[in-house]
């Protein structure tokens, strides 16, 4: 076998170290769509199907997606090591925290419907008031995230999108009023299977700025 030239085996690529330079959140009821091509046929980001509504600013923590993964071991009495190991569970959620009050970070957080009866009235358009359940429902959501980075040589906007189709509220933070920190309502949402798109999480990434890494195909393609 020839010798071999590390740098080549290695294929470091700066260039695909990625960043959300921009993101944003967005959430619906499940009577909204769910979001299936967020791209057209030429990579350029479509606006979101009707219901999606922005969550707005978040701490500086961004998005975290964390897992949570269980494995059934066989051991035996042969070897160290399991001799057989099964996935038990593997789930994802998403934990932000809302910097803005507005409607859909006070409905994420008080398990609230986002639009229809019993949401929250447009913005200054009325008081605002709303009543804790006496039994909190089940209530799923569909929510998006979209971030924004750009291609270091060309400049051009790439996105990474990822939908949780069905969402259920496991977990929120402490709301605390105080003088000197914005009043923030932090919420954890685990994503659930959906059953039309068979699954927990799609993530999609494409715009200008990801064509551009395409190699150059005889018609003169993108780099």
């Amino acid at each position: 076998m020839p010798a071999a030239d590390f740098t080549e085996i290695a294929e470091l690529k700066q260039a695909l170290i990625r960043k959300a330079l921009r993101y944003a959140v967005f959430a619906a009821d499940t009577t909204a769509d769910r979001v299936t091509i967020p791209f057209d046929a030429g990579g350029i980001l479509q606006t979101l199907p009707t219901g999606y509504v922005p969550v707005g600013y978040t701490t500086t923590d961004g998005v975290t997606f964390s897992g949570d993964l269980s494995t059934s071991d066989v051991t035996s009495g042969q070897s160290a090591s399991p001799t057989r190991s099964d996935v038990e569970s593997d789930t994802v959620t998403a934990q932000w925290v809302p910097q803005e009050t507005n409607a859909a970070a006070v409905a994420l957080y008080e398990n609230l419907p986002l639009s229809g009866t019993g949401s929250l009235p447009v913005l200054g358009a009325a008081t605002w008031t709303w009543s804790r359940p006496k039994t909190p429902p089940t209530r799923y959501r569909r929510l998006v995230f979209i971030a924004e980075d750009l291609n270091k040589d060309t400049g051009n906007p790439l996105y990474i999108v990822r939908h949780f189709p069905s969402a259920l509220r496991t977990g929120r933070e402490d709301e605390q009023w105080t003088r000197t920190s914005e009043i923030a309502r932090g919420v954890t949402y685990q994503a659930y299977v959906d059953d039309v798109l068979g699954t927990d999480s799609v993530t999609w990434i494409d715009g200008p700025g990801w064509r551009d890494y395409a190699p150059e195909d005889e018609g003169g393609g993108g780099g």
